[in-house]
């Protein structure tokens, strides 16, 4: 998901009003091939098209700067899904249209060729009406936008792929606690993921004061579940994790400031810091974090919130690599 639903300079602030992100994506899933088909996934809807786990087939296209798109790198990569599924990496801003290739030479996808993400959307949907949102999944030989669900995504990545990830790859959907783990991750999704831009992106006083009540709120639950356990759902990582650590590596260098979520800084939790440095130095989370690709975007495209552009110096990133004392 884009963090602006794809434009610089789009209106993200209704005067007056609370942030609504567009939560409909294009619905289709890549799953396991059964007798010559692929087959209806064990969990989830199933309102598109179905797509053969393949390797080599496909392209998951992530800007690093994105929280939503970052989950899906961090899940290819402890699956050990990099030579099963290529990974092409947008750069930070973006204009009106779409995210941009510019990091990349000639300002192409080595793979797909294209400039824009844009066009992967348009070839499969030649009218597309909504944001060019990351992460997406593109097919490589033909070029078309498979799908964007991004919690469907990564889902898929745990399940539908399993035939190909790596020796020893972690079970991030742990069966027996699939259910109090969608319960956590709604709540971490609703209040934390998006409770932070109902913060950035309120339209009135009273709109920000309510989000920044409900954002603390669940920080403070936040800060309570982990001083009693290593990671989420108890001694093991889970994609609960993973979508936890993507708005927190962010925190104190975009949302405290930007967004307004300033009552405390993350490294002012002592639980949720630890467990942040925790993650970050696990092989698979801290690499995939480009401090300075996070702040451009957010600084550069949203104009209504820093009409400057000025993209600040701090934090020093290296305070993520001091001990954690949670091991």
């Amino acid at each position: 998901m884009s963090d602006s639903s794809g434009s610089q300079d789009a209106t993200f602030v209704k005067t007056g009003k609370g942030f609504d992100r567009d939560m409909n994506y294009v619905p289709d899933r890549i799953t396991k091939v059964v007798d010559g088909s692929p087959r209806t996934p064990e969990h989830g809807p199933v309102e598109g098209e179905l797509w053969p786990v393949e390797a080599g087939r496909y392209r998951l296209i992530a800007a690093k700067a994105c929280p939503w798109a970052n989950r899906a790198i961090i899940v290819r990569h402890l699956l050990g899904l990099e030579d099963v599924i290529s990974l092409g990496t947008p750069g930070p801003t973006h204009d009106q249209r779409s995210w941009t290739f510019d990091l990349d030479p000639g300002g192409r996808d080595p793979v797909l060729g294209i400039e824009r993400l844009q066009e992967a959307y348009f070839k499969r949907f030649p009218d597309y009406p909504r944001g060019i949102t990351v992460p997406a999944i593109v097919e490589e030989s033909t070029g078309l936008l498979v799908t964007n669900d991004f919690p469907w995504i990564t889902h898929d990545l745990s399940f539908e792929w399993r035939d190909h990830h790596r020796e020893g790859a972690p079970d991030l959907w742990p069966a027996d606690l699939r259910e109090e783990m969608e319960e956590v991750m709604q709540r971490v999704f609703t209040e934390v993921n998006n409770g932070v831009y109902r913060c950035g992106f309120a339209g009135s006083q009273e709109a920000y004061e309510e989000a920044y009540d409900r954002l603390w709120t669940a920080m403070d639950w936040l800060e309570e579940r982990l001083s009693s356990r290593r990671y989420l759902m108890g001694d093991q990582i889970t994609e609960a994790d993973v979508r936890l650590f993507t708005t927190l590596a962010r925190f104190d260098a975009v949302y405290h400031g930007h967004f307004k979520c300033n009552r405390q800084k993350l490294a002012e939790m002592p639980a949720l810091w630890g467990y942040a440095r925790d993650l970050y130095q696990t092989p698979g989370f801290g690499e995939t974090i480009d401090f300075d690709q996070i702040k451009e975007h957010y600084y550069v495209v949203h104009t209504e919130i820093n009409p400057t552009g000025v993209v600040p110096q701090g934090p020093d990133p290296a305070v993520w690599l001091e001990p954690h004392g949670r091991g």
